[in-house]
């Protein structure tokens, strides 16, 4: 039986929970937690007693998306995380790391067994990329999802949000990097529902209840049917575009005045100057954007 370190499994009845278990850090993704939610996944799936698998997250946030506070404050690291001494950044070697992680993502779509996120607080960057491979959504009215580094330094690796909202909605997300509430990822059926804070543990066990009566075996047909559609409309493409793109973003011009900025100032300063609302490195060839 597999021990994990980055989250915890536990089963009642039918109903599987994954919670990812960095509360200290927001439950921010660190090495071993991509690996770690497809293992749990497996397991859920290996489980012939288990119908319905929920994913949250524990404390006071669903997931804080990747943690690279350190990484992006390093000179000593390059922006994917990687030591600076082994080489000059690879965009393949990074590609292959965001990709893997992706479809570490992806088991909770794949998988044959019914997923649920439940969200309170925030999912936000690689948190979204957790939420959005489940199956069903279900937020705190209150609670926040987006992609802030859409603005400088990333693009969500699990090229998930055209294929859940439809063009026009996926692009001012990304081309904002804006955070909407639970109440307005419902509105535009980025989210199943968002319900207030309190009832939030409540109706998620209502419907994982709901779910799990019916045979697994329906479940699973119903489950291939309706992803097979999404297949279709290319998802594996832009799984792979999506990958790819995030390595490149952290390191465009941009990209390395952000790294810098983070270097000098601190990365909560960094992430600051990103989401302010001024020009993103208005001239990235001077030493952090700045005239």
């Amino acid at each position: 039986m597999t021990a994990f370190s980055t989250i915890a499994y536990a089963t009642s009845g039918r109903v599987a929970t994954i919670t990812l278990n960095r509360p200290e850090r927001l439950n921010a993704i660190s090495g071993p937690m991509p690996r770690e939610i497809r293992e749990a996944v497996e397991r859920a799936s290996r489980d012939n007693d288990v119908h319905v698998i929920v994913v949250t997250g524990a404390g006071r946030a669903f997931c804080a998306g990747y943690d690279l506070e350190l990484a992006a404050a390093s000179p000593d690291k390059a922006a994917g995380g990687q030591d600076v001494t082994e080489g000059p950044w690879d965009p393949m070697v990074d590609f292959a790391m965001m990709y893997r992680n992706s479809q570490d993502f992806a088991a909770l779509f794949t998988c044959h067994k019914p997923t649920i996120a439940k969200v309170r607080g925030y999912a936000v960057a690689g948190g979204s990329d957790i939420a959005l491979s489940c199956d069903l959504l279900v937020m705190a009215e209150d609670a926040k999802i987006g992609y802030p580094p859409a603005r400088v330094w990333g693009i969500p690796s699990t090229g998930w949000w055209a294929h859940r909202v439809g063009i026009q909605q996926a692009k001012r997300l990304l081309f904002t990097g804006d955070l909407i509430e639970g109440r307005e990822a419902a509105a535009i059926g980025l989210a199943l529902e968002a319900v207030p804070e309190a009832d939030l543990d409540a109706r998620v066990a209502a419907l994982a209840q709901r779910i799990a009566a019916v045979p697994k075996n329906q479940l699973m047909m119903s489950k291939i049917v309706v992803n097979q559609s999404v297949e279709a409309q290319g998802l594996h493409q832009s799984q792979v575009m999506s990958a790819l793109f995030d390595g490149i973003a952290r390191h465009s011009p941009e990209g390395t005045w952000f790294k810098r900025l983070a270097e000098a100032e601190g990365f909560k300063a960094a992430v600051k100057a990103r989401d302010g609302g001024e020009p993103i490195a208005p001239d990235a060839s001077k030493p952090f954007g700045r005239v």
